[in-house]
């Protein structure tokens, strides 16, 4: 008898016990000097807590203004800019996903953990996928790649500007480009750590899609994120014949919305309008200043962390200005370390995927001086107190020195 039937599990009958907010954050708030996500400005903070129609008037005409400013930030004229909702590696699947389908070929060039997830993505889809794998710490090589183009045909090529988990910058971005769209191959750019933190020239680059989230280089939230297609790369979009496998990040349905101020699903307004000001902000900084900020505050951070008897994990031209990679010596536990900064300096960084590193940010409101100097100090006492041999009065001074020009 069904009545007879009782449920394998009997949900609660009562709430839960009440657990406010408040209750769970912190009473002074972290500063964020990790890989990300990074403080966000007080307007953008202040735009997140606004809710508004998705479709009204004021909405289109805020989503007008993201696409011309990111226009600016991306250095494009291409019309075709796009927003996801989700992380950065939603904009690098909606990129994959639409340029990728079964029979093409793929070339993913891989420096570390978030540049094989293009490897991943494209093989879910179906592309036939080939892996340039760059040995760790070290940048990608303009002449295997060129050695790849030439034995195979590559419709696609991916890679990233800036290795957040291992901290390397691919220096040779635009030459790779080029080789590329010589061999007629489109090119798709993960540039979720570095886009406004360094030059990144898409139109001169001949870069097809750059893709970036809200959280590290604009100084936004989580949740939101860009991409932009040149035109090519939309014609290959247009024209493809096979059934595209997500809904969600079909880039002919995200054009109703972005495009055509029509339905395709319900945009997360808040994050629209704070990625907004984000933008604006960078605008009204302008690029120049803005990558002069970041490169005086990330080198002036790189000098202290060595004045002060630490090591680098990425040698110099491949080292990564936005997110620096700092060894932890022999003896020295990591996990002490972060939690000692944590729980007594307020300041937050970051380990590494399975490297004996700790990682500190240097993109968006992370490169001011006020905050290099606080995270450096507090770096600095825990390595010490956690038993590392260091001079940090000699490293704060080299600091000093180096910020001497920065805001």
């Amino acid at each position: 008898m069904l009545e007879d039937v009782k449920p394998l599990h009997t949900p609660p009958q009562l709430p839960p016990e009440d657990l406010p907010l408040d209750k769970i954050l912190p009473d002074e708030p972290l500063l964020l000097m990790g890989a990300g996500p990074v403080p966000v400005p007080s307007k953008v903070a202040a735009a997140n807590s606004v809710v508004i129609n998705h479709l009204g008037d004021t909405m289109g005409t805020i989503i007008e203004r993201v696409k011309l400013m990111a226009q600016y930030v991306f250095q494009t004229r291409s019309r075709h800019v796009l927003g996801v909702a989700g992380p950065g590696s939603a904009a690098m699947e909606m990129a994959i996903s639409n340029l990728v389908w079964p029979g093409r070929r793929v070339l993913c060039v891989q420096n570390g953990l978030f540049s094989s997830r293009f490897a991943e993505m494209a093989r879910r889809v179906g592309g036939e996928t080939t892996v340039l794998n760059v040995p760790l710490g070290q940048p990608a090589d303009p002449e295997a790649v060129k050695a790849l183009l030439a034995q195979e045909r590559f419709d696609v090529v991916t890679l990233v500007q800036g290795e957040t988990s291992c901290t390397v910058w691919n220096h040779a971005l635009p030459e790779i480009c080029q080789l590329a769209k010589a061999r007629g191959a489109q090119t798709i750019v993960d540039a979720v750590c570095t886009l406004s933190t360094m030059p990144l020239p898409m139109d001169e680059w001949g870069v097809d899609v750059v893709v970036t989230g809200g959280q590290k280089g604009l100084s936004s939230i989580p949740g939101v994120s860009l991409l932009v297609f040149s035109n090519e790369a939309w014609e290959s979009i247009e024209n493809r014949s096979a059934p595209m496998p997500h809904w969600c990040l079909d880039a002919r349905l995200a054009r109703e919305f972005w495009q055509n101020k029509g339905y395709h699903y319900t945009a997360p307004v808040s994050g629209i309008l704070a990625l907004h000001e984000a933008l604006r902000l960078i605008c009204l900084e302008t690029l120049p200043a803005r990558f002069e900020r970041h490169r005086l505050c990330s080198k002036a951070l790189q000098g202290a962390i060595l004045a002060m008897g630490l090591t680098l994990f990425v040698d110099e031209p491949a080292r990564l200005n936005s997110v620096v990679g700092i060894n932890v010596p022999e003896g020295v536990d990591a996990n002490a370390v972060l939690k000692q900064m944590s729980s007594r300096y307020r300041v937050e960084i970051s380990g590494a995927f399975g490297l004996n590193l700790v990682r500190i940010g240097q993109m968006g409101e992370q490169a001011r001086a006020h905050n290099v100097l606080r995270a450096v100090h507090a770096l600095g006492m825990s390595m010490q107190s956690a038993g590392a041999k260091l001079d940090v009065p000699t490293g704060m001074a080299e600091l000093e020195r180096g910020l001497a020009d920065a805001t």
